[in-house]
Protein backbone atom coordinates (compact mmCIF):
# COMPACT_ATOMS: atom_id res chain seq x y z
CA UNK A 1 0.00 0.00 0.00
CA UNK A 2 1.14 3.44 -1.00
CA UNK A 3 1.44 5.88 2.12
CA UNK A 4 -0.04 9.29 2.26
CA UNK A 5 2.23 12.14 2.49
CA UNK A 6 2.29 14.79 4.67
CA UNK A 7 3.76 18.35 5.03
CA UNK A 8 6.83 18.18 8.12
CA UNK A 9 5.38 20.81 10.46
CA UNK A 10 7.19 22.21 12.95
CA UNK A 11 5.22 20.67 16.15
CA UNK A 12 6.25 17.61 14.30
CA UNK A 13 10.02 18.01 15.20
CA UNK A 14 10.31 14.51 16.79
CA UNK A 15 9.77 13.00 13.03
CA UNK A 16 12.94 14.65 11.81
CA UNK A 17 15.21 13.63 14.96
CA UNK A 18 13.86 10.41 14.73
CA UNK A 19 14.24 10.04 11.24
CA UNK A 20 17.50 11.57 10.99
CA UNK A 21 18.86 8.27 13.14
CA UNK A 22 17.97 6.38 9.89
CA UNK A 23 19.61 8.87 7.35
CA UNK A 24 22.83 8.55 9.72
CA UNK A 25 22.38 5.06 9.64
CA UNK A 26 22.90 4.75 13.14
CA UNK A 27 20.44 2.08 13.74
CA UNK A 28 23.48 0.27 11.66
CA UNK A 29 25.90 0.89 14.29
CA UNK A 30 23.97 0.74 17.36
CA UNK A 31 24.32 4.36 18.65
CA UNK A 32 21.79 7.39 19.12
CA UNK A 33 22.19 10.95 18.02
CA UNK A 34 23.43 11.65 21.67
CA UNK A 35 26.48 10.02 20.29
CA UNK A 36 26.63 12.10 17.50
CA UNK A 37 26.10 15.88 18.51
CA UNK A 38 27.37 17.36 15.43
CA UNK A 39 24.11 15.90 13.58
CA UNK A 40 22.01 17.70 15.08
CA UNK A 41 22.32 20.98 12.34
CA UNK A 42 20.18 18.78 10.36
CA UNK A 43 17.55 18.56 12.41
CA UNK A 44 17.40 21.11 15.93
CA UNK A 45 14.71 23.64 15.78
CA UNK A 46 13.01 21.81 12.19
CA UNK A 47 10.07 24.21 10.91
CA UNK A 48 10.82 27.34 12.76
CA UNK A 49 12.08 29.37 9.73
CA UNK A 50 9.92 29.59 6.64
CA UNK A 51 12.54 28.09 4.29
CA UNK A 52 12.89 24.84 6.09
CA UNK A 53 10.22 22.13 4.50
CA UNK A 54 10.00 18.59 4.61
CA UNK A 55 7.38 15.85 4.61
CA UNK A 56 6.77 12.33 5.79
CA UNK A 57 5.38 9.36 4.46
CA UNK A 58 2.27 7.67 6.85
CA UNK A 59 1.30 4.03 6.19
CA UNK A 60 -1.07 1.67 7.70
CA UNK A 61 1.86 0.49 10.08
CA UNK A 62 2.61 3.82 11.22
CA UNK A 63 5.30 6.76 9.99
CA UNK A 64 7.82 5.13 7.01
CA UNK A 65 10.24 7.60 6.02
CA UNK A 66 10.71 11.32 5.54
CA UNK A 67 12.44 13.94 3.74
CA UNK A 68 13.23 17.45 4.32
CA UNK A 69 15.56 20.26 3.33
CA UNK A 70 17.16 23.21 5.45
CA UNK A 71 19.71 26.09 4.70
CA UNK A 72 22.59 25.17 7.28
CA UNK A 73 25.55 28.09 7.44
CA UNK A 74 28.98 27.35 6.20
CA UNK A 75 29.83 28.36 10.15
CA UNK A 76 28.67 24.89 11.40
CA UNK A 77 30.10 22.60 8.85
CA UNK A 78 27.56 20.63 7.12
CA UNK A 79 28.21 17.83 4.91
CA UNK A 80 26.88 18.92 1.11
CA UNK A 81 27.43 22.44 2.13
CA UNK A 82 27.27 24.44 -1.20
CA UNK A 83 26.36 28.03 -0.60
CA UNK A 84 23.91 29.94 1.52
CA UNK A 85 21.09 29.45 -0.63
CA UNK A 86 21.39 25.93 -1.18
CA UNK A 87 19.48 23.21 1.11
CA UNK A 88 20.90 20.66 2.42
CA UNK A 89 18.50 17.35 1.89
CA UNK A 90 17.95 14.52 4.78
CA UNK A 91 16.12 11.88 3.68
CA UNK A 92 15.17 8.61 5.28
CA UNK A 93 13.34 5.34 4.93
CA UNK A 94 12.94 2.95 8.08
CA UNK A 95 14.47 -0.35 7.21
CA UNK A 96 11.37 -2.66 6.92
CA UNK A 97 9.91 0.25 4.33
CA UNK A 98 12.99 0.61 2.32
CA UNK A 99 13.04 -0.64 -1.56
CA UNK A 100 8.98 -0.25 -1.97
CA UNK A 101 9.40 3.16 -3.23
CA UNK A 102 8.94 5.59 -0.42
CA UNK A 103 12.22 7.03 -0.87
CA UNK A 104 11.33 7.80 -4.80
CA UNK A 105 7.46 8.93 -4.01
CA UNK A 106 9.07 11.37 -0.91
CA UNK A 107 11.86 13.16 -2.69
CA UNK A 108 9.33 13.23 -6.28
CA UNK A 109 6.98 15.49 -4.10
CA UNK A 110 9.45 17.31 -2.07
CA UNK A 111 11.36 18.26 -5.64
CA UNK A 112 8.35 19.93 -6.80
CA UNK A 113 7.94 21.68 -3.63
CA UNK A 114 11.28 23.23 -3.23
CA UNK A 115 11.62 24.21 -6.75
CA UNK A 116 9.32 27.06 -5.61
CA UNK A 117 11.78 28.08 -3.00
CA UNK A 118 15.31 27.07 -4.38
CA UNK A 119 17.04 26.90 -7.24
CA UNK A 120 19.25 23.88 -6.43
CA UNK A 121 19.46 21.43 -3.37
CA UNK A 122 22.55 19.32 -2.53
CA UNK A 123 22.77 16.07 -0.63
CA UNK A 124 25.17 14.17 1.02
CA UNK A 125 25.79 10.39 0.38
CA UNK A 126 28.17 7.59 1.12
CA UNK A 127 30.09 6.86 -1.88
CA UNK A 128 28.84 3.26 -1.87
CA UNK A 129 25.95 3.72 -1.28
CA UNK A 130 22.87 2.30 -3.51
CA UNK A 131 20.78 5.26 -2.74
CA UNK A 132 23.18 6.91 -5.35
CA UNK A 133 21.17 5.29 -7.82
CA UNK A 134 18.42 7.26 -6.60
CA UNK A 135 19.62 10.27 -6.31
CA UNK A 136 20.65 9.28 -10.23
CA UNK A 137 17.80 8.69 -10.92
CA UNK A 138 16.51 12.43 -9.97
CA UNK A 139 19.10 14.18 -11.81
CA UNK A 140 21.22 14.84 -9.39
CA UNK A 141 24.86 15.80 -10.35
CA UNK A 142 28.11 14.29 -8.61
CA UNK A 143 30.43 17.51 -7.34
CA UNK A 144 33.64 16.81 -8.38
CA UNK A 145 36.69 17.29 -5.82
CA UNK A 146 33.87 17.43 -3.08
CA UNK A 147 34.60 14.04 -0.91
CA UNK A 148 34.46 14.52 2.50
CA UNK A 149 33.58 12.49 5.45
CA UNK A 150 30.93 10.96 7.26
CA UNK A 151 30.71 11.85 10.89
CA UNK A 152 29.27 8.86 11.70
CA UNK A 153 32.09 6.70 10.67
CA UNK A 154 34.59 8.32 8.81
CA UNK A 155 33.69 6.56 5.65
CA UNK A 156 33.70 8.66 2.13
CA UNK A 157 30.94 10.54 1.16
CA UNK A 158 30.24 12.40 -2.07
CA UNK A 159 28.24 15.94 -2.34
CA UNK A 160 25.71 15.66 -5.01
CA UNK A 161 23.42 18.59 -6.26
CA UNK A 162 20.12 19.42 -8.16
CA UNK A 163 19.16 21.98 -10.13
CA UNK A 164 15.61 22.49 -9.70
CA UNK A 165 12.32 23.78 -11.93
CA UNK A 166 9.76 25.98 -10.90
CA UNK A 167 6.80 24.17 -11.91
CA UNK A 168 3.17 23.28 -11.40
CA UNK A 169 3.16 21.35 -7.67
CA UNK A 170 0.23 18.49 -8.12
CA UNK A 171 -0.17 17.38 -4.77
CA UNK A 172 -1.56 13.52 -3.78
CA UNK A 173 -5.74 14.17 -2.73
CA UNK A 174 -5.26 12.55 0.53
CA UNK A 175 -3.51 13.49 3.56
CA UNK A 176 -1.77 16.42 2.09
CA UNK A 177 -3.21 19.41 2.85
CA UNK A 178 -1.07 22.34 1.92
CA UNK A 179 -3.04 25.21 4.70
CA UNK A 180 -1.28 22.22 7.22
CA UNK A 181 2.29 23.77 6.19
CA UNK A 182 3.28 25.82 9.69
CA UNK A 183 1.84 25.92 12.66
Amino acid sequence: MTPTLYFLRSSEQKIATDMLHYAARLDDIGKTLADFPELEIYEKYYGLTRRDLGLYALGTSGLSGAAWIRLISKEKNPNAFIDEQTPILTIAVKPEFRVQGIGSLMLDQLLQEAGALYEQISVSVLKDSPAIKLFDKFGFEYVENREEKSPVDDAPVITMTKQLSKETVTRPSDGYDPTRWMD
